[in-house]
């Protein structure tokens, strides 16, 4: 037996004992011990049932990812051949559940005969959010019990079940009440004989055909790009109409064929890179932090508030403050109108609402504020107004209190200066609607102390965002990017685009909305703030001024109802406007553009390209730690496609050589001037090596 797995008998009943913490993961060290146990237990004729077991905590939390693509993956015996063991296991088997079966962990569950499991246990097979399918008869036999529509919903979501809900579906035949493994030794001794689920037949909803044409188009609005939620249609569809044992070969080679894939290898990069950000070299992970009991924001607009819910959600009090009364009251009115709509969709109960609203308090007096634990402005994007508030903040809030700042560009060592405590000064960027984007920029000043940068990490984690650390320049990682991506949409335009080609272009090759769309949602006057502080600052930074025409019409994007588009509001949805075009026309005349058909293949590389050089520049500057935080800040914060793993890992699976070389050929075209490949891009090109390892 292996040491990862323990074996008795207890009353007849084999008891096979994972213990492989944290999560009872089936890899290389736990898998010779279930089948040794499997075996033992058969060949035993005093034993009369068998019992896998984990720990209440955690029955399996199935393969470990991080043996895929090594030697260690194929480490006999593999999940599938102690899945043909339990099959030919002829003592009824039973899974007792305890904590959560998820993936191969399920997959091993499936495999016994009966399942019993606590009442607070969830299960589920989320390969689909890896890029994969189960790969160990998970879509053969799930389908088998639950039917293939529920199957399909199951795996295709990745979503777990809870208990109960398992008990409904036939998942789990029954809910075991105090100690685990008792409940389920009596509930073996209840059981004569074996019923192995490769018997069963797979229910589907009327016929077949039909059923399946529908689930494939059902499921491909769904997942647009991700190839794996349709491979595992297709595998229900091979449990529904072929033999169990065929259906298994056609399940492990449609398997085969994403894992290997650069989507399944992209979705993995951002499992490990998400569990990266966490890690900085000078802060070690035991750096005492400081306790966050009450919070403190200074605007109550909208980044604000969505800034407040989430404090109310991770059930920290918060006090909202802005100058007026009716500011405030709008901000509260539209927090509870989130909290309403959250409710009205059944995501979020009324009690839990109420909770929530209790935990914030409204004022328009900044003293109030003083003795928050932290405090995060956010006022006015402008250096003037956010270095008056911090003044205020510096003479009231109590010692040791975290002063942080929600910029998006402007610099926290200029706002820390302000203050006698540069040390307690630090930048949280937070993204709009910050009460429902992840991604959280986390802005390290020169001056700012460990323990802050250690304490603001972790409650980015309590308020379930992925916080990334930022060194301080002009736009941080995300929006110094972004700018480059922008630049390049507007001279797309200048040359012959129209908005809506190059959103398209960018939308079907994978990201959430165009360069345009997303200009439009988030406020044209915002970039063009940005543009006049720009010409300023950066004479020589190039821009097309063709976004500053519509900003000097008042098209400011879906606030206006008029940006690039029109908007028929409150309905949000783009329509191109041909008063758009004419100004786009005219603008083209007065400065002599000669336009040209762009295809959408040059538009994406044009747009993605622009970021990935930008971010070298970033690396290379020290600004972000690691080429894997920045895929984070724009799969977490601006859209980016999952299944391409971020712009440094798409880079890479295009090839350093490729993007070098597709930007000395922009270099020749308009604008050329503004494409310099940065150092590091060269260097790593010349070299064959990659930004990602």
């Amino acid at each position: 037996m292996s040491d990862a797995v323990s074996y008795s008998v207890r009353d007849g009943i084999a008891v096979i004992a994972l213990n492989n913490p944290p999560v009872n993961g089936l890899g290389s060290v736990l898998r010779p011990g279930i089948m040794d146990g499997i075996r033992k237990a058969g060949a035993d004729p005093a034993v009369k049932a068998l019992v896998i077991i984990g720990s209440a905590k955690a029955f399996s939390g199935g393969a470990d990812i991080r043996e895929f693509n090594t030697p260690k993956m194929n480490v006999p015996p593999s999940l599938p051949e102690i899945n043909e063991a339990q099959d030919q296991c002829v003592k009824p088997m039973i899974a007792a559940i305890g904590g959560f079966a998820l993936g191969g962990g399920l997959e091993l569950a499936l495999g016994c005969h009966y399942r019993v499991a606590l009442s607070k246990s969830q299960l589920g097979l989320p390969e689909v959010k890896l890029g994969l399918l189960p790969g160990s008869g998970g879509t053969q036999r799930l389908p088998r019990v639950i039917g293939a529509a529920q199957g399909i919903q199951m795996m295709t979501t990745g979503n777990p079940v809870a208990a109960e809900k398992a008990l409904q579906l036939g998942l789990v035949d029954e809910i075991v009440q105090g100690d685990l493994l008792e409940g389920a030794i009596a509930f073996a001794k209840k059981q004569a004989n074996p019923r192995r689920i490769r018997d069963l037949t797979v229910n589907v909803e009327g016929d077949p055909k039909a059923f399946f044409e529908k689930a494939r188009a059902e499921v491909a609005r769904a997942s647009r790009g991700f190839p794996a939620p349709l491979e595992i249609v297709a595998c229900v569809e091979a449990a529904a109409t072929r033999p169990f044992d065929e259906g298994r070969q056609f399940e492990r080679e449609r398997f085969a064929f994403l894992v290997e894939g650069k989507e399944s290898k992209a979705l993995r990069h951002m499992f490990f890179a998400e569990r990266q950000v966490a890690k900085i070299p000078d802060v070690p992970e035991d750096t005492p932090t400081r306790e966050i009991t009450r919070a403190a924001v200074i605007g109550a607009g909208t980044m604000g508030g969505g800034i407040a819910m989430n404090f109310a959600n991770a059930g920290i009090p918060v006090l909202m403050m802005d100058v007026t009364q009716e500011a405030v009251d709008r901000g509260f009115k539209k927090i509870k109108d989130n909290y309403a709509s959250t409710v009205s969709k059944g995501r979020l109960k009324q009690e839990e609402m109420d909770k929530r609203i209790s935990l914030i308090r409204t004022t328009t007096t900044l003293e109030e504020a003083k003795d928050a634990d932290i405090v995060i402005e956010a006022v006015f994007e402008r250096m003037d107004v956010k270095q008056d508030m911090f003044r205020k903040l510096d003479a009231i809030m109590k010692p040791g209190a975290i002063l942080a700042t929600n910029t998006s560009t402007l610099d926290v060592n200029a706002i820390a200066e302000i203050t006698k405590r540069p040390q307690d000064v630090i930048g949280t960027h937070f993204f709009s609607p910050a009460n429902v984007m992840r991604l959280l920029e986390v802005v390290r000043g020169a001056k700012t102390a460990k323990d802050v940068l250690a304490t603001t990490m972790k409650l980015g984690k309590t308020l379930k965002k992925v916080p990334v650390v930022s060194g301080v320049c002009d736009g941080f990682i995300g929006n110094r990017m972004v700018e480059k991506y922008g630049q390049q949409s507007l001279f797309l335009i200048d040359e012959g685009c129209s908005p809506a080609q190059v959103d398209a272009a960018a939308y079907r090759w994978g990201m959430a909305m165009g360069p345009l769309a997303m200009g439009d949602m988030a406020g044209l006057d915002i970039s063009w703030e940005i543009r006049k502080r720009r010409y300023v600052e950066r004479p020589n930074f190039v821009y097309s001024k063709i976004a500053d025409r519509l900003c000097e019409q008042g098209r400011y994007g879906q606030k206006t109802g008029k940006g690039w588009y029109k908007y028929n509001l409150p309905d949000r949805k783009p329509i191109p406007d041909p008063e758009v075009d004419a100004l786009i026309g005219k603008y083209r005349a007065e400065n002599k553009i000669t336009t040209r058909s762009i295809s959408d293949d040059e538009i994406v590389e044009r747009l993605i390209y622009a970021l990935v050089n930008e971010a070298a520049y970033i690396l290379e500057e020290g600004i972000a730690l690691r080429a894997s935080d920045i895929d984070m800040v724009y799969l977490a914060g601006y859209g980016f496609p999952h299944y391409r793993g971020g712009p440094m890992f798409y880079a890479d699976t295009v090839g350093l050589k490729n993007v070098l070389n597709s930007i000395l050929r922009f270099q020749a075209g308009y604008q050329g001037s503004v494409w310099k490949p940065a150092p590091l891009l060269v260097k790593l090109a010349d070299e064959g090596r990659k930004f990602n390892g």
